[in-house]
């Protein structure tokens, strides 16, 4: 398909050329993603990642670590917000444990991939381990294989090594690969910590400009959060490759994200992006291979602090500015509508010609 045919078909509709805006840029997008000017937007999955974080013991949340686990079993009993939304959408959900604390959850909607019960304490030495990362980025690839090989080379790494795919781990990426877009949200006590970390070391964003209140901190609160991960960061050099940053500072929810960001895209699944964590998974994924940029979409802009600042490194343009900063996916799961009728204008709009209306003089 040739960008000057998408253009023809979209100017070809019964409106002023370009009066709907930001819809026909997403459904160019779309159909560039699809090669097709009859591209496919009906269905969608939310999969939201939970892990625990060390860094939550230097007290840079304003609720303890068990939270994470008290709101994956709300998720499960279909309580959450992202439930209630995604319920409104006819929009399944599944739930990944990436890294929670406590026994394991036996739950027909949860996915156990288990790294550790929580990173480890970046304020003191690396979250993860190497052989940890390499754990995460596996399991976040297999969620989405390549239809062309039975293994393949991770992208978001630099090790070249291969994601091995168990049978159950291939039949979930081939449900999920029957999907025609994603959304990506997360779980996880101190998790902004995290992603603040890995947005300033990958892009070197200040810290100042990204470090805010998370889950509810007053400023005393934020000014402490701050002053920790100014003293983590002096650990290592800035800027970090997407691997070093992950595994210093990372979370597994973040690191598996960042896996199945860049896995979705390379299955030509249109990936929308929620807020603050999930960009800060987007900024891994993209800074390892910037090729999947066109099959990424940004759902909305977060009412925490540091979003904005991402955003504009990226110069990504949300679709949505709601105040949200809940997570969960949830505002990737609102974006969700606007998407489809982006596509149902290139797909179902008359044109002048079949519709008999007259176009410019």
């Amino acid at each position: 398909m040739l960008p000057a045919d998408l253009q023809r078909a979209l100017d070809s509709k019964t409106k002023p050329i370009g009066s709907l805006g930001r819809l026909e840029q997403l459904a160019a997008q779309i159909a560039t993603l699809q090669d097709t000017l009859q591209p496919s937007m009906s269905t969608c999955q939310l999969i939201i990642f939970g892990a625990d974080h060390g860094i939550a013991a230097q007290g840079v949340s304003a609720y303890p670590s068990e939270v994470t686990r008290q709101m994956i079993l709300n998720l499960l009993s279909g309580g959450a917000a992202a439930n209630v939304i995604a319920n409104s959408l006819d929009i399944p959900v599944k739930i990944v444990d990436a890294g929670i604390k406590g026994e394991p959850i036996d739950h027909p909607n949860l996915i156990n991939r288990r790294i550790a019960p929580g990173t480890a304490d970046f304020s003191i030495g690396p979250a993860m381990t190497l052989d940890q990362f390499r754990q995460a980025t596996e399991h976040g690839t297999n969620l989405f294989p390549s239809p062309s090989t039975h293994d393949s080379k991770c992208a978001t790494s630099k090790l070249s090594f291969r994601a091995k795919r168990s049978g159950a781990e291939e039949s979930l990426g081939r449900g999920y690969t029957s999907t025609d877009a994603v959304c990506f949200g997360e779980i996880g006590i101190a998790n902004t910590a995290s992603a603040s970390m890995t947005a300033h070391k990958i892009l070197d964003i200040p810290l100042p400009d990204l470090v805010g209140p998370g889950t509810g901190l007053d400023d005393a609160g934020i000014q402490h959060k701050l002053a920790v991960l100014t003293r983590s960061a002096n650990r290592t050099p800035t800027p970090l490759d997407t691997q070093t940053a992950l595994t210093q500072y990372g979370g597994f929810e973040i690191a598996m994200m960042t896996a199945a960001i860049t896995a979705a895209a390379n299955a030509k699944r249109l990936v929308i992006i929620d807020g603050f964590i999930a960009t800060s998974a987007a900024i891994a994924a993209i800074n390892s291979d910037p090729t999947i940029t066109n099959a990424l979409v940004f759902s909305h802009r977060s009412g925490e602090r540091g979003h904005d600042a991402m955003l504009k490194a990226l110069n990504a343009k949300p679709i949505l500015d709601l105040d949200m900063r809940l997570g969960e996916g949830t505002g990737a799961l609102l974006a969700w509508p606007i998407i489809k009728s982006a596509t149902a204008i290139l797909n179902n709009m008359a044109t002048f010609q079949s519709a008999g209306v007259s176009e410019k003089l």
